[in-house]
Order: C-alpha cells, then sequence, then structure tokens
C-alpha cells in the first residue's frame, strides 16, 4: 500500500522507497534510501541542488527535473509539516498573501546563483517560496528559508527593512566622530613642526609639479560636484536608509583611523605658500570654539577654515573617493556616463589636491587606498553574509554585524519618486 502523504514527516526509509517507487523513480531507492537513508524530513527538504551535487550527484536531466517536481508537491502538500518542521512560519508572510487550494509555488533552486530581480544573491541550498499570480504580494518579494550549519533560517528577501532607527545611531557616530575629528585637528596644529627647522619633506611629484593656487579649490568643487550626484541617488534609491547608513558608517570609521594617525604622527608643512606656524588656542574652551569653527564649515577651503599639521592622511581624498564608490555602486552598471563621470571627478579631484601642495604624495595614497579597500571590504561581507559564520568576524567587526545583520545579500538598484506631487514624476519613476 502506498504511504500517505498526509504524514511524511513520520515516513521511515522503507516509505520513502514506496513513495519513489510509485512516483516512477525505483531505480533510485538503492541510492536514496539504503545508501543515504533519507526518510520523510529529509525528504521534505530535498532541493534540486542536492540532487545535482554530491554526493547524489544524478546526471540524468529528465529524470532531475522530474523527481523535482515530485518533490515540490509533496512540499505543497505538508505545509503543516514543514511548519512543525520549523520551516515554516505564517506570520512570515506578507499582509495579503493568500494559501488557497492549490497554495503557494515552491521552486528548490541551487546555490551560487544571482536571480534577475536583482533582490539578492542566494550561495547557499534554499527552499523559495514564490506567490506567482497573487496580486496581494509585492512583485519581487520573496520568503527564502535557508538552510545554513544544520539550522534553518527564515529571511524575507527582496523586501528590506529599512531599520531607521539604525541609520539614526550611524548618523550620529559619524556626527560625533567629525566633532572629535575638528578637536584633534585642533590639537594637531599646536604641534605642527616649525616650518624653518623642517622643511618640506622630498617628494617626487610635489618636486616634479608646479604649484597650482586654484588647484585645492577645485578638488573641493569636484568633492561638491559628487556629493549632489550621491545625495540625488539617495533621495531616488528605494534603499534610501541602508545607503546612507553605510555611508555614515565607513565615512565615521575611516575618519576615525584619521584622528589616530595624524595625532601619534606630525609631519612637516609640504609647501613654503602655507602659513602653518604652531598656534596655541589656549584654554579648552578656545580648542572647542576653533573645533566647531572647522566642524561647521566641514574643514573646507571655500568656507574660509584653514588647518595645518593633519597630513596623514588626506580627508579630501577620503570624502571624494567614498561619494564615488557609492555613486558607481548604487547605480545600474548600465549607467556608463555617470560611471565616467563620477571616476572623472574622483581622479582630477585627487590630482588637483597634489597640484594644489597641499599634501604629500604619501597622504592621498594611503587615503585613496584604506577608503576603497574598506569599502570593498564591508561590501563583500554584506553582499556574501559570510560573517555570520564567522565568530571572528562577529567579534572584530561588532558594528558592521549591528548595522548589517538584517540585511540579507546585495541591496538592488530600485529607485522610486518618495513624494506624492509631481505626479509625473511618480509614473517616470516609480
Amino acid at each position: 500500500m502506498a504511504p500517505s502523504v498526509d504524514t511524511v514527516s513520520a515516513w521511515s526509509c522503507k516509505q520513502v522507497a514506496e513513495w519513489l517507487q510509485k512516483e516512477g523513480f525505483g531505480e533510485y531507492v538503492e541510492l536514496f534510501c539504503t545508501r543515504h537513508r533519507l526518510d520523510g524530513p529529509s525528504l521534505l527538504v530535498l532541493t534540486e541542488a542536492d540532487l545535482r551535487g554530491p554526493p547524489l550527484s544524478l546526471t540524468v536531466l529528465g529524470d532531475i527535473k522530474r523527481l523535482t517536481l515530485a518533490l515540490c508537491r509533496l512540499q505543497r502538500q505538508n505545509q503543516a509539516q514543514l511548519e512543525q518542521l520549523g520551516l515554516w512560519a505564517s506570520d512570515s508572510f506578507p499582509a495579503g498573501l493568500s494559501l488557497g487550494t492549490t497554495g503557494p509555488k515552491w521552486s528548490c533552486n541551487g546555490a551560487d546563483r544571482r536571480y534577475n530581480s536583482g533582490d539578492r544573491l542566494c550561495n547557499r541550498t534554499e527552499l523559495r517560496l514564490r506567490n506567482g499570480d497573487r496580486s496581494g504580494y509585492s512583485s519581487g518579494a520573496e520568503l527564502c528559508l535557508t538552510h545554513s550549519n544544520r539550522r534553518y533560517k527564515q529571511h524575507l528577501a527582496g523586501r528590506l527593512d529599512p531599520e531607521v532607527w539604525k541609520t539614526v545611531i550611524s548618523s550620529i557616530y559619524v556626527f560625533l566622530v567629525f566633532g572629535f575629528t575638528s578637536f584633534v585637528m585642533v590639537i594637531v596644529h599646536e604641534r605642527v613642526p616649525d616650518m624653518r627647522t623642517y622643511p618640506p619633506l622630498p617628494d617626487i611629484f610635489l618636486d616634479s609639479v608646479p604649484r597650482i593656487p586654484w588647484a585645492f579649490a577645485m578638488a573641493e568643487a569636484c568633492g561638491l560636484i559628487l556629493c549632489y550626484m550621491f545625495l540625488l541617488i539617495l533621495l531616488l534609491h528605494k534603499h534610501r536608509s541602508i545607503l546612507f547608513r553605510r555611508m555614515c558608517s565607513l565615512m565615521g570609521t575611516v575618519f576615525l583611523l584619521r584622528c589616530c594617525t595624524m595625532f601619534v604622527t606630525s609631519l612637516s608643512v609640504p609647501g613654503q605658500h602655507l602659513k602653518c606656524d604652531s598656534k596655541t588656542y589656549g584654554d579648552t574652551l578656545g580648542k572647542i570654539e576653533r573645533a566647531l569653527t572647522i566642524w561647521s564649515g566641514f574643514g573646507m577651503t571655500l568656507t574660509g577654515v584653514q588647518t595645518c599639521g593633519d597630513y596623514m592622511f588626506s580627508g579630501h581624498t577620503v570624502v571624494i573617493t567614498m561619494l564615488n564608490f557609492f555613486v558607481t555602486e548604487y547605480t545600474p552598471q548600465s549607467w556608463n556616463l555617470i560611471h565616467t563621470i563620477s571616476w572623472v571627478l574622483n581622479l582630477f579631484g585627487i590630482f588637483f589636491i597634489l597640484a594644489a601642495h597641499e599634501h604629500y604624495s604619501i597622504d592621498v595614497f594611503i587615503a585613496f587606498y584604506i577608503t576603497t579597500r574598506l569599502f570593498l571590504y564591508y561590501h563583500t561581507l554584506a553582499n556574501t553574509r559570510a560573517y555570520q559564520q564567522s565568530r571572528r568576524a562577529r567579534i572584530w567587526f561588532p558594528m558592521f554585524s549591528f548595522f548589517e545583520c538584517n540585511v540579507n545579500g546585495p541591496v538592488p538598484n530600485q529607485y522610486h519618486w518618495p513624494f506624492n506631487k509631481p505626479a509625473f514624476m511618480k509614473t517616470l519613476i516609480g
């Protein structure tokens, strides 16, 4: 007698063998039931990736597809048992998702596949629940039940939680770091080496390229253009809260590192044109007032702020490079013109910093290297979710783990107009 499909979770290997015979896969009974001892619960979580990969390694495509369809039907008929096994949570469905007589559609997908919807990168064995045609389920949203390290995790892919409260925390973090950086710059100015005793250090670029007086203003202009580009992207991006949180987290961390480097080592002034004699601001209140002046002027010469001694490493290079990477990362790859403009502004900004003789070449190089590496490391960890399996990563990067714990894979570049008016913008952008 064929086993009942209503009690699959209680099936033994023998009943799984009977089911295989009934479905027309008798040739796999020995492989599944004798060699690998598949019982009912393990049958319910079997995926196409399991069939294709070792240790099963089926090679007949038709059998793989037919068996996958049979498994999907079995999973659909046993939703309640999946819930009991911890593989289903009815309160995890988006509002309006109806489980009708036909039930939701299961698709069993393998590993290392990027879905065209752009919602996420799947790099583990998954059971994916799709809504199909149901209007109550938002487009592109999926419930992924992910098996990892013998534990089952579930998350909603394609519907990223903005977690505005975390964004507020990251904003406070970067706000405090910029204030602390301004105060350190005041202290560093008091310790700047005497130009008569410590002349500018030898530098191949500065010695070879004559100073351009207006170059530093042009470097700041490049930074402002990049800033406006990023703000426009931030306004239109669907996941703007995550973008801004990442920007604050990365910018704050790099500038915190900059506080350490420029405090511990004071380099001589890179050019004779700079009036950078050691200056004392008196008591603590005087230092705080000067720090507020630097902070309110964003440390820019265009706002009338003049700083000295903060050479290792270049803060202007950090800002310009970080903005460039965010602009190119969070716009579609097909936007070649935007990416080209962004990179041109980044490279010209760096050139103008050096041409103005405001920083040594090593200041700019280290700033560019640290900024790009930190950006790439951060996004690699966030996109692959590798840190979730690494206790060491969570210990060394606690702030990253806190900000990214609920972001499931790559953030899709989706845009929409955040206001109700004008209506044509809502229609044009979404």
